[in-house]
């Protein structure tokens, strides 16, 4: 068995896990690397979320984000493990002998990989306005982290749209044009759109707190 193949982010240690991502195997890969910058992102904005004293009327927003980015630090990822396995199986599927099999193979396992990747994007998204209320609201002394959270998470949002429309484009690769694509998977397709759109957004709640966070950068 390949190393690569035997490793989870569930069982393994950092070192074990990115040696795995190292290997010449692509599962772990680029998708699975998207899941892991989520957890770094729904990591850090559970402590900055802790390490905040809310006011009186911010208790229970605030308790909220708290508890969802500890849930999105574990749900990351395992969707960081099973991106890894829809890795294996796309790879596989451009390994076969031409012919319908393979053709039918290639979509099916470029379809389920462009679903993880959306899913794991959808779930970046949702964490974007969370880690933006810890910008505005959060612990001054922590804004550093928080900027660094937001990398993570602009990683993790880029990814999950490179690999959507990747894997959507691959589809191709068994026959179909980028407009019969468009037409079979609109879901899918949109999802493009909407992480493009929340790229805008975590760049404009960035540079809302850049001086903050890198004054020098001023002098």
């Amino acid at each position: 068995m390949n190393h690569s193949e035997s490793v989870t982010t569930q069982l393994s240690t950092v070192e074990e896990w990115t040696k795995a991502l190292a290997e010449s195997s692509g599962s772990p890969g680029g998708g699975a690397g998207t899941g892991v910058m989520l957890s770094i992102a729904a990591s850090l904005t559970s402590m900055v979320a802790g390490y905040t004293e809310p006011e009186k009327s911010q208790h229970q927003q605030l308790d909220g984000i708290h508890s969802r980015a500890l849930k999105l630090r574990q749900t990351a990822l395992q969707l960081a493990d099973d991106d890894a396995s829809a890795s294996n199986a796309f790879g596989a599927a451009f390994r076969l002998d031409p012919g319908p099999e393979r053709e039918e193979a290639i979509h099916q396992a470029s379809v389920d990989a462009a679903r993880a990747s959306a899913v794991l994007g959808e779930r970046a998204i949702d964490a974007i306005e969370d880690l933006g209320w810890l910008a505005a609201n959060g612990n001054p002394a922590l804004i550093a982290d928080v900027v660094v959270g937001f990398g993570a998470l602009r990683a993790a949002i880029a990814g999950a749209r490179t690999n959507v429309s990747f894997d959507l484009a691959s589809l191709t690769s068994a026959g179909a044009t980028l407009e019969e694509v468009r037409e079979q998977h609109p879901e899918l397709w949109n999802t493009v759109s909407q992480l493009s759109e929340a790229l805008d957004r975590i760049d404009q709640l960035t540079a809302g707190v850049d001086k903050k966070a890198a004054p020098t950068e001023a002098l």
